[in-house]
């Protein structure tokens, strides 16, 4: 039979056992939050970490961009410069081209060289030398034209469009400029070599010689020269019946 306890013994028990209850309970706490504490800071620093990931990636995907953006705005540019310098040296190149078939430049190419030069006195028999005429002068131009002559000049005057072979007070002048020396050089421009060979046999062959030794004149032709100079028109040109037009509101 056991021994009976007294009723303050007895509280004193429950009151221990209830006290180390309590701490047995405190200490498993502890052990639970430090347990559940590492995960926790394991989570937010993978977090952490993948957002930093992110961001690099991101900086890095706009920075690829801002360089494709720069280096197209650079292609552009060059296109844009590009551009208008070729658009420049095309309309340089059309304004030679003018100026070269207007006869503002100096020439050099295939062609000949043809002298006109008085009669002697012996053969004169006494008349009076009045030199080439104007209609005669035209004709040889004609001649020459026909026979693919591409530029012409006459004792350095180059014959452009607006060109005027007319006698002036009893002398035969080109633009002005009197045709009084002889021997007369007239300078002619083939657009090949082949055009030159073919000129110089056509006037060879022709009846111009007779026509101008009519006229007291000797025409030589000179055999065809791979180089043959042209002087650029020297004279102002007067346009004539010309006049700008006025823009309207659209600017047109």
């Amino acid at each position: 039979m056991l021994p009976e306890l007294d009723r303050g013994e007895v509280v004193k028990k429950r009151w221990s056992i209830f006290i180390i209850a309590g701490c047995v309970g405190f200490l498993l706490a502890l052990q639970l939050q430090a347990v559940n504490e590492p995960a926790a800071k394991d989570t937010d620093n993978r977090d952490n970490w993948e957002l930093r990931q992110v961001l690099i990636t991101e900086k890095e995907l706009q920075s690829d961009l801002i360089k494709q953006i720069r280096e197209s705005e650079t292609t552009l540019t060059q296109y844009d410069v590009q551009r208008e310098r070729t658009q420049e040296e095309a309309l340089r190149e059309t304004l030679e081209e003018l100026k070269k078939a207007a006869g503002f430049t100096e020439i050099v190419g295939p062609g000949i060289t043809i002298t006109l030069d008085r009669l002697s006195d012996e053969l004169l028999f006494g008349d009076e030398f009045v030199g080439i005429s104007p209609g005669l002068l035209k004709r040889l131009v004609n001649e020459l034209n026909r026979y693919q002559a591409k530029h012409i000049a006459i004792e350095g005057q180059r014959l452009v469009n607006t060109s005027v072979i007319r006698d002036i007070n009893g002398e035969t002048k080109v633009d002005g400029k009197s045709l009084y020396r002889y021997p007369m050089e007239i300078q002619v421009v083939t657009e090949t070599m082949e055009d030159a060979e073919r000129l110089y046999n056509r006037l060879v062959s022709s009846r111009m010689t007779d026509e101008f030794f009519i006229d007291d004149l000797l025409l030589e032709v000179g055999r065809p020269d791979s180089r043959v100079t042209l002087p650029a028109y020297g004279a102002p040109i007067r346009i004539r019946y010309m006049e700008a037009v006025e823009e309207d509101e659209g600017g047109a």
